[in-house]
């Protein structure tokens, strides 16, 4: 894999980049948070390993700037324990996040999962013939993972694409939190359904043309989620 480790600690991106090359993945690394933006802008990495606290663009800054052009997997790297910052990391564009101080094999652990969950969710539809999902307004290109909606091309992250590409191919089924957070996250995934629910809120911020009233992604409260148009 191709990898990329933001951090304006050395030391810690030194002894990263010695711990994922001993796995025959190809480190590389940013010190800021403009760096980290310019370098996934014209790098193709198949995961970023994110520090929230960065000189010049902070951690969540840097997430919110790459999801306007890119959805390549990103575990944010944050030396906060409190839910409210983990749930703000998944809100700007996170993929997971692992609290400093972690044990590197806790990290490998991670990409792991991460990216066992890109590769099964596009090897799943591949298998079933879905290259293209569409229904209503919407049309889902699942191998560039492209999303449009009435001519107009919206910039989804993995999971935010994951979610819609799910919920349009099953119109009217309602989906569990929780029963999302198993497809879409993986059975292996520690975080909690507020998990879900932030990324279905940050799905309709960016489709919806009004979010608090949803034409697309519903809500079947206190059962779960549906697509209707």
């Amino acid at each position: 894999m191709n990898i990329l480790v933001v951090d304006d600690e050395k030391l810690i991106v030194k002894g990263l980049a010695f711990a994922l090359e001993q796995d025959g993945n190809t480190v590389d690394c940013a010190f800021d948070g403009e760096e980290a933006v310019l370098k996934i802008r014209e790098n193709d990495y198949d995961i970023v390993l994110l520090d929230l606290m960065l000189p010049k663009l902070d951690g969540y800054e840097v997430c919110r700037t790459v999801r306007e052009f890119s959805s390549v997997p990103i575990i944010m790297l944050t030396a906060k324990s409190e839910d409210d910052d983990k749930i703000m990391g998944l809100e700007y564009g996170a993929d997971d996040y692992i609290t400093k101080p972690f044990n590197v094999l806790e990290l490998k652990a991670r990409i792991k999962a991460v990216m066992r969950r890109v590769v099964h969710t596009t090897s799943e539809v591949s298998e079933d013939e879905k290259d293209v999902i569409k229904i209503g307004s919407i049309r889902l290109e699942i191998n560039n993972r492209r999303c449009i909606i009435k001519d107009r091309e919206y910039n989804l992250t993995s999971k935010e694409f994951e979610i819609l590409a799910l919920l349009c191919s099953n119109p009217s089924v309602i989906f569990s939190r929780e029963k999302l957070l198993g497809i879409v996250w993986g059975s292996e995934y520690p975080g909690d359904v507020r998990t879900v629910d932030v990324h279905v809120r940050r799905l309709r911020e960016k489709i919806e043309p009004s979010p608090g009233e949803p034409s697309y992604v519903h809500t079947k409260w206190g059962v779960g989620y549906y697509y209707k148009e």
